[in-house]
């Protein structure tokens, strides 16, 4: 009877959502829960004008610990720093905006885009709540559900860059000299590294430790401990503006961010770039959503290390409905160790504080992924994986759900063409390798690169056909830039597929019941004709759940979301509003329906309900 209730309040819950999307997606009554204004009563401040240095060798500095309180919408008019011994704090319910570059030739100025960036030793206290979201996005976006989630929107502002101090596997004779054009050259010293695309080497801008000539005021050794602040609950929307070709900015960057900073609940919407980029560290993420990015859906380089679980991710359909032309796309987890293919890490074991001395190896659970299943390549945009592993990474992947890309697992081999002759290396578990691929298969000692009991499902590319593209090695760029599958010498072994399918317990089925990734949306109006369905109905059961660890939840299901269950979304996450997806219960808040939601809801979800949302 108690499940039934439970039930119950959900579907109401979900009920009223839908209600308020009658007239289209709007959060014009953003933070009223939590006694914010509405958006049309907020008075516009120009954060630089009132709280920060404007001019001078500490340009945009916030002075003090600051507070951005609700009643205001804050304006970033240039990049703004929270420096070193420095915190802000955000009050739930704010609405922080991007101003767009003054133009220059009728193109945003790059060296003026706007950004929040919290350099190592400061802090951003971002707690947000389920039903008070902080929303950080474009100047444009009046919030009414008017502004389109499409290529032109994207690009309106920089984005959140967060530096800190824990480990990284940079080396200036291997990453370096550090180079603003885009290369992937952001090593400064052996152990710091500067944000791709900003055009010095403003110490501001860097991450991680220098490890040859220490800093004043900074770590002379990393710390994976390192805490950068409590980012929760917080939309970002339309970032990734364009510093240099192959240098955009992302929904969200992460440099050495330590494990002791909290990323939970966050998304990220409509970037044009990467949605969430690590370089190096070892912070950990939970309960997190991008929808709508133009490139990379999570992508790690550098060492990173950090726990991830419970992400869900979608690319924006093929075709822009405005302009009527073809979207970018790229792979859903890109996977590199080190983006110059230098071999740093070899031979050292995992964890090695010390420059160069480790590779990537994250430990991911969880996750649902949907892409557009486009094939062409297109601008930057040169891979179409579910998960592109490459450039001698590490790392685990379990219990997660992915669809509609052109291709499921991609491994690298030393055989790859455009990759050049390395030679061999030897890995951090002691075997010779040439890249990912010897990395993972298991009959060349003990894998380092783990996925298993995973699903794939719409899986196809290239001259092979969809049987053979779950698992690739070495997709290349083939004629008229069509995504395409290498000679059958370059395809998996028998070994390697059953390794794939037997021995880690991934399938590649050709529906999932309860699930469907087709959709189609209005990229004018925001209307979504097509739903899809994220949730698989029935559950896909797994045999290994994650560890409870006190990060890790011990969940019994593959895929971001268990079926007939509360999700981790909130009322207020993107998703939930638009209504882009299907089959998904956001938490209940107000339980009682007493027109607020305090102590009284948690305390009767969790005793009359068992239920608890996490």
């Amino acid at each position: 009877m108690k499940k039934k209730q439970r039930i119950t309040r959900v579907a109401t819950a979900a009920a009223l959502v839908v209600a308020a999307l009658s007239s289209g997606f709007a959060q014009t009554n953003l933070g009223a829960s939590c006694g914010c204004p509405s958006i049309a009563a907020r008075t516009t401040t120009v954060l630089m004008s009132t709280l920060a240095v404007n001019g001078g060798a500490g340009d945009g500095d916030l002075l003090n610990n600051t507070t951005l309180t609700c009643d205001k919408i804050w304006i970033l008019d240039k990049k703004i720093y929270v420096p070193n011994g420095k915190v802000l704090t955000i009050q739930p319910g704010t609405v922080i905006k991007g101003r767009l570059a003054p133009l220059v030739s009728g193109v945003p100025d790059p060296a003026q885009a706007t950004a929040l960036i919290v350099s190592r030793g400061g802090k951003l206290i971002a707690s947000g709540t389920a039903d008070c979201q902080i929303v950080m996005t474009a100047e444009a976006d009046n919030l009414d559900g008017t502004f389109p989630i499409n290529t032109p929107t994207a690009s309106k502002w920089g984005g959140l860059c967060i530096a800190g101090q824990a480990s990284n596997n940079l080396t200036l004779s291997k990453n370096g000299p550090f180079n603003a054009t885009g290369n992937g050259k952001i090593c400064v010293a052996d152990g710091l590294g500067t944000f791709e695309g900003f055009a010095t080497s403003d110490f501001r801008n860097q991450f991680g430790v220098n490890l040859t000539t220490p800093q004043a005021g900074y770590n002379t050794t990393f710390d994976d401990n390192d805490n950068s602040g409590i980012y929760k609950y917080i939309s970002v929307r339309y970032a990734g503006a364009v510093l240099v070709q192959g240098g955009e900015l992302n929904g969200i960057s992460l440099g050495s961010v330590g494990r002791g900073t909290t990323v939970d609940h966050v998304e990220v919407i409509a970037c044009a770039d990467d949605n969430m980029e690590f370089w190096g560290g070892t912070v950990n993420v939970k309960n997190s959503t991008f929808m709508f990015g133009n490139d990379d859906m999570f992508d790690w380089d550098c060492g990173y290390s950090g726990k991830v679980q419970n992400v869900f991710s979608i690319k924006a359909s093929t075709v822009d409905t405005l302009t009527s032309s073809t979207k970018d796309a790229d792979n859903g987890f890109e996977m590199d160790s080190d983006d110059q293919q230098s071999g740093n890490g070899s031979g050292v074991a995992i964890g090695t504080i010390a420059a160069g001395g480790y590779r990537s190896h994250p430990i991911i659970y969880n996750v649902t992924m949907i892409g557009n299943n486009k094939r062409a390549i297109t601008s930057d945009n040169t891979g179409m994986a579910a998960i592109q592993a490459k450039e001698l990474t590490e790392g685990e992947i379990y219990n997660s759900v992915f669809a509609n890309f052109a291709v499921g697992l991609n491994l690298w081999t030393g055989n790859k063409t455009n990759e050049g002759s390395r030679g061999t290396t030897t890995s951090s578990t002691g075997q010779t390798v040439t890249d990912t691929y010897d990395n993972w298969r298991d009959n060349n000692g003990t894998p380092s690169l783990i996925v298993k009991n995973n699903t794939f499902v719409g899986m196809g590319a290239g001259n092979l056909g969809a049987a053979t593209a779950t698992l690739s090695l070495d997709v290349v760029k083939g004629t008229a830039n069509a995504y395409y599958v290498n000679s059958a010498a370059h395809q998996p072994s028998a070994r390697d597929t059953t390794q794939f399918y037997v021995t880690d317990g991934n399938t590649h089925p050709a529906t999932i019941p309860g699930f469907n990734y087709t959709w189609t949306m209005n990229g004018a109006t925001n209307a979504t004709a097509v739903q899809y369905d994220a949730t698989p109905d029935p559950s896909l059961a797994t045999t290994s759940p994650a560890p409870a660890d006190g990060f890790f939840t011990a969940e019994n299901y593959r895929g971001a979301f268990e079926s007939g269950k509360p999700s981790f979304l909130s009322n207020w996450a993107y998703a939930s509003l638009l209504q882009t997806t299907g089959g998904l219960a956001p938490c209940p808040t107000d339980v009682n329906q007493d027109g607020k939601t305090d102590n009284v809801d948690f305390l009767q979800l969790l005793g009359n309900f068992n239920q608890s949302c996490h």
